[in-house]
């Protein structure tokens, strides 16, 4: 094999075991003259391998102590949202959900935009119930690229909470936030328990593996069911 097949190769081999979870964020990969042995190549094929992955954001090389899968990073520097299940028990309350529906699907017009494809691909889409001391808490309208997370097909999302999932299964590079405030349609009052004019906190999600897409979620809390604070100081000031 040549020096630019197997680098293709051994490259495509970390990939996919990135990708599939198999090595989840913060997982150390090989040292580089483990792969040389591994594949029986030089340390500049194996160079030729990481620094593409490192370049897309899937690896962080970190020199003296290694390669490892990257962690998330968050367009936001005063905002990061944590596991609703791990929110609402950390609040003291006991934390329920329930699965609305959940199907896949070839991805429609919205589904397409809202992932930011240029293509359709098939999806799964869950619509789901949040609930803190049996109260609604969150509804969640979450899109999966199938194609990038074909293992998402084969949970049992009405056990499990698809974000929570997610997090610890999916490695993920990147992250956007998008929160707004809104009076959503009665189907959705009802289902929180909210009047119809009430105000509620719209957060949408959009998350990245390199330049895959994985998934988008639209969140939806009764106004005085969440708050999102922030603390910080002027740009320069001392700590």
């Amino acid at each position: 094999m040549s020096d630019r097949a197997l680098h293709k190769r051994i490259r495509a081999d970390i990939s996919e075991r990135i990708r599939s979870g198999a090595w989840p964020p913060g997982h150390k990969i090989p040292a580089e003259h483990e792969l040389m042995v591994e594949y029986g190549c030089s340390r500049m094929t194996v160079n030729k391998a990481l620094a593409p992955l490192a370049e897309t954001g899937l690896i962080v090389r970190r020199r003296k102590a290694g390669s490892f899968v990257s962690r998330p990073r968050i367009h936001s520097v005063v905002l990061d949202i944590p596991d609703i299940a791990a929110e609402v028990t950390a609040r003291g309350e006991p934390y329920g959900y329930e699965l609305l529906s959940g199907r896949a699907r070839t991805a429609n017009a919205r589904d397409v935009a809202e992932l930011g494809l240029d293509r359709p691909v098939e999806v799964l889409a869950l619509r789901c119930l949040h609930r803190a001391s049996g109260r609604p808490f969150a509804l969640e309208e979450r899109l999966i690229n199938l194609a990038a997370v074909p293992q998402a097909r084969g949970v049992d999302f009405a056990k499990a909470a698809p974000g929570g999932w997610l997090l610890s299964h999916v490695p993920w590079t990147e992250a956007e936030h998008r929160i707004s405030a809104a009076n959503v349609p009665k189907a959705t009052a009802a289902v929180l328990g909210v009047e119809p004019t009430a105000a509620c906190l719209v957060l949408e999600r959009q998350t990245w593996r390199g330049e895959d897409r994985i998934t988008h979620v639209r969140l939806v809390f009764p106004g005085e069911a969440y708050d999102l604070v922030a603390r910080f100081s002027p740009q320069g000031a001392p700590a």
